[in-house]
């Protein structure tokens, strides 16, 4: 599977001439990352995760698009009927060719003034999690996490805490696009701090960066 990193939470996953793309939101390029993609993974309502404009211009482009999401995003969508998926937590998905499982309920606590909105998590193919804004644990084991690294409702030592606890075989940042250079060092530092007890990978890569998991 070929994971490309794009802008803030935004990534591209490609497998057998398929693509799949999670979190195409406004501080990414949505409309590029959703450029031939089969099918959009959204976690959560928040705009930096869903840019429903171009979202919306994707589906009504390819009739062969597909998205699944929560209740909340896919009420947004409903003159798509069946294309938009409604997923909940539990759930054990084939999404354009992709083997999805579906994990957690709430986005972080921000504040106790703040709603609470729906998160989901989505593990591909057994491989690579995408928590969206939450501290969600799958319940099974990951190999590439997707590292939450600035955002209103995280602190360092969350995020830390996290990393240890999910315990992958290597991680890379995401949630990054709010940082300017400073903050983007300071957080490496603190990721490489997560690392330290088992001396796995973990980085901020670049956006465009693109990988083989």
């Amino acid at each position: 599977m070929r994971f490309t990193k794009l802008g803030h939470s935004c990534v591209r996953l490609e497998k057998d001439g398929a693509t799949l793309v999670i979190d195409p939101g406004t501080f990414s390029d949505a409309a590029a990352a959703l450029d031939g993609a089969a099918a959009v993974l959204v976690t959560h309502e928040h705009p930096d995760h869903l840019d429903a404009d171009a979202i919306r211009a994707a589906l009504s482009s390819d009739p062969g698009v597909t998205l699944w999401a929560n209740q909340s995003i896919c009420a947004q969508f409903g003159e798509f009927g069946d294309r938009v998926h409604e997923v909940r937590h539990g759930d054990a998905l084939q999404v354009a060719g992709f083997d999805v499982h579906v994990y957690g309920v709430d986005h972080a606590l921000i504040h106790q003034d703040i709603p609470l909105v729906v998160n989901t998590g989505f593990l591909v193919e057994g491989e690579l999690f995408h928590p969206g804004d939450s501290f969600t644990v799958p319940e099974d084991p990951v190999n590439t996490l997707l590292l939450p690294i600035s955002a209103p409702w995280l602190k360092a030592g969350e995020m830390i805490d996290y990393f240890r606890t999910v315990a992958p075989a290597r991680g890379y940042a995401i949630h990054d696009a709010i940082l300017n250079d400073n903050g983007l060092g300071l957080m490496t530092r603190m990721m490489t701090i997560a690392a330290a007890p088992s001396g796995v990978p973990v980085a901020r890569l670049a956006p465009g960066t693109t990988l083989d998991l």
